[in-house]
């Protein structure tokens, strides 16, 4: 018996969407594709990794364990990918992050990946999914990675992010008052999300604190300043996800996607690990 490397990147993948849907963008394959894999990886190993309900897919204890030799055997698999493929050619890259995607990640993600490539030249800008992908549609950077609503874009999903309202359990603040937004500055696409599901649900709503960056937002909703919309994964320790039950709205469903327009094989490869590095240490920071 073997372990097919498409199978243990689906279930990868689908363990990071909690997606069927989202998983098939990621690896290429439609929605039955993925689950006729994930059947199949199951039925090699004899043992459930998914429990699936009409909506949820979670992993079950053993699929938690597998999931950790999987990601093993996919990480050695295309280290000898990276060998085959690069070897000692040099290789420069130009990414962009955006800083709800992972960028505040950026520096575990690259360091994991400098071991692997020596010789990548890499130039690095973080900002906003918006003019991220208006420098990338005019060439001015080869990839990006970005936050976006789900839907069939170009490019491969990384994992689903839904974004929440937080807050600090010692906010001065109370249902019905109106909810003092913490944001980073227009035009941001997660500030305009918030303030549009606020407005739609006619929940009055004023700035309390405005910054050029995640992470001031991140220390603002986490010293009890104000309320902040961000991606679940991305809530800062210690605070709390507020909903209805604080006559909040829902908000919109959010991803995190790599585009890329690399032609060069090695190049390609880099955005790849990139993008998985990031993906893995934003598991990770959230897994602890």
């Amino acid at each position: 018996m073997s372990l097919d490397i498409d199978l243990l990147r689906t279930f990868a993948a689908v363990a990071d969407t909690a997606s069927f849907t989202a998983a098939g963008h990621q690896v290429g394959a439609t929605q039955s594709a993925v689950s006729v894999r994930l059947k199949k990886l199951e039925e090699r190993l004899g043992r459930p990794l998914l429990e699936r309900t009409p909506r949820s897919v979670e992993l079950t204890t053993f699929g938690s364990r597998f999931l950790v030799d999987a990601r093993r055997v996919l990480a050695a698999h295309d280290d000898a990918l990276r060998r085959a493929l690069v070897g000692d050619t040099a290789v420069s890259l130009s990414i962009g992050v955006s800083e709800h995607a992972g960028g505040l990640s950026l520096a575990r993600a690259l360091a994991e990946v400098r071991g692997l490539m020596p010789r990548l030249t890499l130039k690095v800008m973080l900002g906003l999914s918006d003019e991220l992908t208006g420098d990338y549609e005019a060439g001015r950077l080869d990839a990006i990675v970005i936050r976006r609503t789900p839907g069939p874009g170009a490019g491969r999903v990384l994992y689903r992010d839904d974004l929440v309202f937080v807050g600090a359990p010692d906010l001065d603040w109370r249902p019905g008052e109106p909810v003092p937004l913490v944001s980073v500055d227009p035009p941001c696409n997660t500030r305009q999300a918030a303030i549009r599901a606020l407005d739609e649900a006619g929940v009055p709503w004023t700035d309390a604190f405005v910054s050029r960056g995640v992470a001031a937002v991140q220390a603002a909703a986490a010293a009890g300043l104000g309320i902040a919309c961000l991606g679940r994964r991305f809530r800062p320790e210690g605070t709390t996800v507020l909903g209805r039950e604080s006559g909040l709205p829902a908000l919109p469903e959010s991803e995190v996607a790599v585009l890329d327009s690399t032609r060069d094989a090695a190049a390609s490869l880099a955005v790849r690990r990139i993008a998985d590095a990031l993906t893995a240490v934003v598991m990770d920071e959230v897994s602890r």
